[in-house]
């Protein structure tokens, strides 16, 4: 299954707000080139909270037209309805996807039967492999070890993005599943302890900006060059901090628009990066080995 680097890729658009395919092509390739290990399409970073159904299936259906067999796509179709989660999963099922993202419903703070019944319900009507997506700092509701091991026997529930940051909350989830259940970060600050305590994977967002760079770093961890794994860590460490100076994916479109592959622009109720932030970034890149491009996209 997945390992390593798995890129939550932004969503490219153009001055008159649709997804641009120009970009979308243009941000791919990057990856290709680059070494990401797989991308997410449609997920909280490429917006998909204001992706129209018709948007976000062509969407999903051009990146694996793009990606072309070269890097694994998963797709993001989770949301607070099961019933429309259902029907946006089978809406994508036919594009060449190789596995969904499902984040936990949020508004409505399910209880722990209730998001056992969402994930289930959904793997049961989908033919392809299922990650669990546990954010509670923008879902309120907290998918809970007791009850991702229960989801874990479900054939089609391969493993599991969690966005939480806590590595106690990994010990819990690893002792309570399988060996062969997988475990990824969702938090890019502690990814490198992630995998060294067992993980096999990020779902990133600094992959957007320095895919070269989170892919070293996790097949690093994962091979136990431990001192070589840190050292590179601490290069990425402020550039997790820019990305995250606001709402994500507000600092990450800025930062992947100054490298010349798309432009900045953001759907509201989302707005542009503040210009506070700015020199940040730019010294968090450089930090990072990222260059600007000579002429960024505006």
């Amino acid at each position: 299954m997945f390992r390593g680097s798995l890129v939550a890729l932004v969503t490219p658009f153009d001055d008159r707000n649709r997804v641009d395919e120009a970009a979308l092509e243009r941000l791919i390739e990057f990856h290709v080139r680059e070494g990401s290990d797989g991308l997410v399409v449609a997920g909280t970073t490429g917006e998909s909270a204001t992706l129209e159904k018709s948007e976000h299936i062509a969407l999903v259906r051009r990146a694996v037209e793009i990606a072309a067999g070269r890097l694994p796509v998963i797709a993001g179709t989770g949301s607070n309805s099961t019933a429309q989660t259902i029907d946006l999963s089978l809406a994508v099922g036919d594009t060449g996807i190789d596995a969904y993202l499902l984040v936990v419903p949020y508004y409505n703070k399910p209880v722990q039967e209730g998001l056992f019944r969402h994930f289930s319900a959904i793997a049961d009507a989908v033919d392809k492999p299922v990650m669990l997506y546990n954010v509670p700092g923008r879902t309120v509701a907290d998918l809970l070890p007791e009850t991702v091991a229960r989801l874990a026997k479900h054939p089609n529930i391969f493993g599991i993005k969690d966005a939480t940051g806590d590595m106690e909350r990994l010990r819990q989830i690893r002792a309570l599943v399988d060996d062969d259940f997988m475990l990824y970060s969702g938090d890019d600050f502690t990814v490198f302890e992630f995998i060294k305590q067992g993980g096999h994977g990020v779902v990133t967002v600094s992959g957007n900006v320095a895919p070269a760079g989170m892919a070293k770093l996790c097949r690093l961890a994962a091979a136990g060059e431990l001192e070589a794994a840190a050292e590179l860590d601490a290069t990425l460490q402020p550039l997790n901090e820019a990305l995250f100076a606001e709402s994500n994916p507000i600092p990450v479109k800025w930062a992947v628009s100054r490298m010349g592959l798309m432009s900045p622009g953001i759907r509201l109720p989302l707005t542009p990066y503040d210009e506070r932030y700015h020199e940040q970034m730019r010294a968090a890149m450089a930090t990072a080995g990222v260059e600007p491009a000579a002429a960024a996209v505006t």
